[in-house]
């Protein structure tokens, strides 16, 4: 019997980033304001153990750029 691994897939749309960097000071390692006021996305791809993390990041956006899906992969 194989288990389904549960992986956040999170999804920015750049033409909403503001580059306010809110997300950045929730999950650090996840999202980067750049020197050049741009968003890097460290990864697209995390475990679904920091979903409430990535939730918050993006529920803290002001413009709603940030969507995090959760998926269960065989």
């Amino acid at each position: 019997m194989t288990m389904a691994t549960t992986k956040c897939r999170i999804v920015v749309d750049m033409t909403k980033c503001s580059g306010l960097g809110l997300c950045e000071a929730v999950s650090p390692d996840v999202f980067e304001i750049g020197d050049d006021g741009n968003l890097v996305v460290h990864t697209h791809e995390v475990d679904a153990e920091r979903t409430a993390e990535l939730r918050e990041a993006a529920a803290s956006c002001p413009t709603q750029a940030i969507t995090v899906e959760v998926d269960a992969q065989p």
